[in-house]
C-alpha cells in the first residue's frame, strides 16, 4: 500500500487551498478558529458555495450532481478544509442519508430527495436515539403503523442535532412489535412540516440548544417515503452508522486542533517558562500527536480499501473509539493550557457578537464549552464501549 500522494494528488490540494482563500470569508474563518456558534445562514452559505462549485456531494455519482471524488481527494478535502478554519459540512443529507439512498432506495426516491439536498431546500436530520433506545438502539420503541397507503407514527426521538434547522428527518420506527427487536425495525422519511412533529429544544451545559426532542403524535406518511423493504431497516441504519463512525473520528478536525494547542502551549506562561517546555504537558503533547500520527495512517489504510471497492468494516469502529479519544484530550489539553482564562462563559463571544472581547488568550472563551460538548462524542454514533465488543467480536474472534 503507497502512503504517498501522487502529482496529481499535490495539485488537487493546492486547488483547494486556492479556492479555500478565495471564497472563504475571514469573518466565519475567524468564527471557526474562535470555536464560535455559525449562524444557520452561515453554514446555508458555505453549503451553497461548495455546490455552485459543484464539490458539495463529494462521493456522489457526477449523474446525481456529485463530484465522484475518490477516497483519497475527500480526505484531502477534509485536511484542507480543517486547516483553513472552513465549516463542517453537516453531514445528514449529503454524508448518511444519501449513501443508503443510492444503495437500498428506488430511483425514485433518489430523483425526490437528492436534487433538494444539493440545493439546500432539506435540511436533514437523524431520528435514531430515544429515552431508552441509545446504545441499544435496537430497543427503540417509535411506532408506525400501516393504514392504507399511509403509516401513522407515535413516538419520540432524542439527541437530534441541529433539528430545530431541519425540515426532513430520516427515522428508525418500529413496524413489527412481535419480531425480535433487531427484525421489526423500518426507515421512514419523514417531513417535519406534517401536523404531530414537535421539536423542543435541549439547552445543553454551555447555554445553546444544538440538540433536541423530537415527539410524533399520530404523524402520517406517505407509505412511498419507506426506504427499502419494511422490517429491513436495521441493516440500514448498521450501513449508515458505517459512515457516520468514519466522519466522527475527524482526523482533520483533530490535525487543526493540535495546531491550535501547540500555539496557545507556546504563548502561555507557567512557571517562568513556556507551557510548551513543561516536561508533564510537552509528553501529553507528544503523545496526542503520535497517536494522531498512527489514526491518520489507519485512516490512509481505510482509504486505500475504500478506492479498490472494500466497504468500511470494523475499522470504522476503531477509527470512532481512537478519533473522539484523541479529540476529547485535545479539547482537555486546551483547557488546561488557557488555565483560569477558560472560567467565564461569554455567550455573546461564543454567539459571535462584535463587542465581546475575550479575557486572556482568544481561545480562552471556548476553551471550557468545547472540553464540555467533546464529551459526547464517546457515546454518539454508537458507544465506544460498544465499539469495543464490535472490535473484540469481529477482529478477535471473542
Amino acid at each position: 500500500m503507497d502512503l504517498s500522494y501522487t502529482p496529481e494528488q499535490d495539485a488537487f490540494r493546492a486547488e483547494l487551498r486556492g479556492f479555500l482563500a478565495e471564497n472563504l470569508s475571514e469573518r466565519v474563518r475567524e468564527k471557526v478558529r474562535l470555536g464560535k456558534r455559525l449562524t444557520k445562514v452561515e453554514m446555508q452559505d458555505w453549503h451553497a458555495m461548495l455546490n455552485a462549485r459543484g464539490w458539495l456531494a463529494m462521493s456522489w455519482p457526477r449523474q446525481y450532481g456529485g463530484a465522484e471524488w475518490d477516497a483519497v481527494q475527500r480526505q484531502i478535502f477534509e485536511e484542507e478544509a480543517c486547516r483553513a478554519h472552513a465549516p463542517r459540512i453537516v453531514p445528514f443529507g449529503l454524508k448518511m442519508l444519501a449513501p443508503v439512498l443510492f444503495k437500498f432506495g428506488t430511483e425514485e426516491q433518489r430523483q425526490r430527495f437528492l436534487p433538494p439536498i444539493l440545493s439546500g431546500e432539506h435540511w436533514w436530520c437523524q431520528g435514531y436515539s430515544e429515552p431508552g433506545a441509545g446504545s441499544d438502539l435496537a430497543s427503540l420503541r417509535t411506532r408506525a403503523v400501516r393504514e392504507g397507503d399511509h403509516y401513522v407514527v407515535n413516538g419520540q426521538k432524542t439527541w437530534t442535532t441541529l433539528g430545530q434547522y431541519a425540515n426532513w428527518i430520516f427515522c428508525l420506527v418500529r413496524t413489527d412489535p412481535d419480531a425480535k427487536k433487531q427484525e421489526g425495525i423500518s426507515f421512514l422519511l419523514i417531513d417535519m412540516n406534517t401536523p404531530g412533529v414537535t421539536v423542543r429544544p435541549i439547552v445543553l451545559i454551555d447555554g445553546e440548544a444544538e440538540v433536541n426532542e423530537v415527539f410524533f403524535d399520530n404523524v402520517r406518511v406517505p407509505a412511498e417515503n419507506l426506504v427499502g423493504e419494511e422490517n429491513k431497516g436495521w441493516t440500514y441504519a448498521k450501513y449508515l452508522l458505517t459512515h457516520e463512525r468514519t466522519n466522527i473520528a475527524g482526523v482533520g478536525f483533530s490535525d487543526a486542533a493540535l495546531v491550535t494547542l501547540k500555539q496557545v502551549a507556546a504563548q502561555t506562561m507557567a512557571g517562568g517558562r513556556p507551557l510548551d517546555q513543561n516536561p508533564h504537558f510537552a509528553a501529553r503533547m507528544a503523545q496526542v500527536e503520535i497517536d494522531l500520527m498512527a489514526m491518520r495512517t489507519t485512516n490512509l489504510r481505510m482509504i486505500s480499501a475504500a478506492a479498490k471497492g472494500q466497504a468500511p468494516g470494523v475499522e470504522s469502529s476503531m477509527l470512532k473509539v481512537k478519533g473522539t479519544l484523541l479529540r476529547q484530550e485535545l479539547s482537555a489539553l486546551l483547557r488546561r493550557a488557557v488555565g483560569p482564562d477558560a472560567m467565564p462563559y461569554l455567550p455573546d463571544f461564543l454567539d459571535g457578537g462584535d463587542n465581546a472581547d475575550p479575557l486572556g488568550p482568544d481561545h480562552a472563551p471556548a476553551a471550557a464549552p468545547g472540553y464540555f460538548n467533546m464529551r459526547k462524542l464517546s457515546i454518539f454514533g454508537g458507544s465506544n464501549e460498544v465499539q469495543r465488543t464490535i472490535i473484540a467480536k469481529s477482529a478477535l474472534g471473542l
